[in-house]
């Protein structure tokens, strides 16, 4: 089996608070939009993808700031035709509205 499919299948049983807190919403409410989390893509796993709109959206911690490798990470999907979306953490956990807004805002 693929390394990166076994890694997102562990992350899937583990997501951070932030994480679940998002999915809970993306899951339950009616978005109009089939989300799924810890999606592979090329080499990376995706906290949330929706194929459909070609829509990412991660969840970062603090040790995502000013993080080269995420630069690097963002570029390659672009150019595969996505559009990424970041929000820290407390940005979920503290601002859950807001944070759905900018997607539905991408969705409409």
């Amino acid at each position: 089996m693929n390394q990166k499919i076994i890694i997102a299948r562990k992350l899937r049983s583990n997501l951070t608070r932030a994480e679940k807190a998002l999915w809970y919403i993306l899951r339950a409410e009616n978005l109009g939009f089939k989300f799924r989390r810890q999606a592979v893509i090329g080499k990376y796993v995706i906290d949330f993808v929706c194929y459909e709109r070609k829509l990412i959206v991660e969840v970062d911690g603090g040790q995502h700031a000013d993080s080269k490798s995420d630069k690097i990470r963002d570029e390659w999907l672009q150019l595969q035709g996505f559009k990424v979306l970041r929000f820290w953490n407390n940005e979920v956990l503290e601002n859950r509205d807001a944070v759905v807004e900018k997607i539905i805002e991408y969705l409409k």
